[in-house]
């Protein structure tokens, strides 16, 4: 559960002094109390301090709160808690050793990966065997591990249901089942795999359910799967409330100024690690590509690239290796990472929680942070829309150049900023700094989708390569000798009847 990833800071520590309630104090064991003190982590948040007593006692629970508040820890620890682990004394009584006794369901490949490592974290002192079960990678890493005794399960839910139909992930001995961001797995359609999931899960099992949001499907959810859940919530029941300690800015721009808009903001002072959102997955490529030809360490993360790439744009990222990182909305729920100051909208998101949602990755759990969203000129009705809903008072954006005075003084840019990184600030890696794995990915590019080269796209004739005059290449022996070309026979024909020529 690193720090980054736990929604705690050195700064937002700092800034949490009068939490006085540590994780000892709300009984946790001392071997998961103590892998969290290596880590810096021993306070806890609102959600964190309500929901962990509760779920100890392993009663079924609904905890809702704001993205960034740390609610990977409130429900972590309990379920880390309950289960036996492999070191403990009574883990040979267990009813079937090596199964798993802990579910976690989450909407994104990426938001899996984050708890799982999360869950490793904690359980430094106290092993617990937990593995990733998500789509895009190969089977038989996955089943390997399944076939080796895992004691918790983090995944999707397409690939879980993959293996359980497959007879490799048996779920009958779940004894803790988690649906994280539930109202993502709503909004991506997955609510009918989760539910197959669920069945699939013993019927005496504790339930916890967490999600910014709490729309009438999920409500539906709890109340036919959850028995006699208690109910927090840490915030206002406010559900469009915004982060109060993140600046909000919102301009009305020509799509054709927008990178030059960007590539000067991100030269503000006091910028750190930056996330932009795009509304299509050829936008955020392309944006990425411009910014690095700019001088600036960027990635990209978005549905095109492979499993591999998108890991190792997330870890450049983390690890400050690169520090923009321009993602379509799967990277827009769960995704923790220590240090963004500011997150823009390339434009107008779809609606006000896909808003709150991208803003949320800066100003967590009590940081500050600067959110900015160009609006064009045709999404002004439906950015009217999301203010409207969120009552913010930005119903009618300033209209705004890279040149506009207003916009250098709104964001700190120093005056004179181009639209180019000068040489002696580009001191980052850059994404080739960080390895690319090679995660036997399945139906996707391992890496950035490739650019056509500059003489046109090579012809083939059956899955065969063609010259640029059309003619297929000689077959050649084994030596490497061209093979003889045979010599085709003609029999000249009239209506279908031999014709002599001689």
């Amino acid at each position: 559960m690193a720090r980054r990833s736990a929604g705690y800071s050195g700064s937002q520590r700092r800034m949490r002094r009068d939490a006085l309630t540590t994780f000892t104090d709300l009984g946790v064991f001392p071997p998961i109390a103590e892998a969290l003190q290596r880590v810096g982590i021993t306070e806890a948040f609102p959600i964190q301090e309500m929901a962990i007593p509760v779920a100890l006692t392993g009663n079924d629970l609904i905890g809702q709160a704001r993205t960034g508040t740390g609610k990977t820890i409130a429900f972590g620890i309990p379920l880390l808690q309950r289960i036996v682990a492999p070191d403990d004394r009574d883990y040979a009584e267990a009813t079937e050793p090596g199964k798993p006794q802990a579910l976690v369901v989450t909407p994104t490949r990426e938001l899996a990966v984050q708890v799982a490592n999360d869950f490793a974290t904690a359980s430094t002192v106290r092993r617990v065997r937990v593995t990733t079960l998500y789509g895009g990678r190969a089977y038989e890493p996955q089943v390997n591990a399944l076939k080796k005794g895992v004691d918790v399960v983090v995944g999707t839910p397409g690939r879980l249901l993959d293996l359980a139909g497959q007879g490799h992930l048996d779920l009958g001995h779940v004894k803790v089942l988690v649906l994280d961001e539930a109202d993502e797995m709503l909004d991506l359609g997955f609510l009918p795999d989760v539910e197959k999931l669920i069945s699939l899960t013993p019927e005496l099992r504790q339930t916890m359910l967490f999600s910014a949001t709490m729309p009438a499907a999920i409500v539906g959810l709890a109340r036919r799967y959850m028995r006699h859940p208690v109910n927090i919530r840490a915030e206002s029941p406010d559900e469009t409330q915004t982060v109060p300690t993140t600046a909000q800015f919102v301009y009305r721009a020509h799509n054709l100024d927008k990178d030059e808009l960007i590539a000067r903001l991100l030269q503000a002072e006091g910028r750190g690690l930056t996330m932009i959102f795009s509304q299509t997955k050829r936008a955020a490529q392309r944006l990425a590509d411009e910014l690095r030809d700019r001088g600036f360490a960027a990635a990209a993360v978005h549905g095109d690239l492979g499993q591999g790439a998108r890991e190792q744009a997330l870890r450049a990222f983390r690890g400050g290796k690169v520090d923009v990182l321009v993602a379509t909305d799967v990277a827009a729920r769960g995704i923790d990472v220590e240090g963004v100051t500011h997150v823009v909208n390339l434009s107008c998101p779809e609606d006000e929680k896909t808003y709150l949602h991208r803003i949320g990755r800066t100003g967590r759990a009590g940081a500050s942070g600067v959110a900015i969203t160009l609006v064009d000129w045709d999404d002004l009705t439906r950015w009217k829309l999301i203010n409207e809903a969120l009552d913010l008072p930005y119903a009618d954006p300033a209209e705004t150049y890279s040149s506009s005075e207003h916009f250098f003084h709104d964001l700190g840019i120093p005056p004179g900023t181009k639209g180019t990184l000068p040489r002696s600030e580009r001191t980052r890696a850059g994404l080739e700094a960080e390895q690319l794995e090679d995660l036997g990915e399945t139906g996707r590019t391992r890496g950035r989708p490739s650019r056509p080269s500059r003489g046109g796209r090579r012809r083939t004739r059956r899955g065969e390569a063609v010259g640029a005059s059309g003619a297929q290449p000689r077959a050649e022996h084994g030596d490497g000798e061209a093979r003889p070309r045979r010599q085709r026979s003609r029999r000249r024909t009239r209506g279908g009847n031999p014709v002599d020529t001689d």
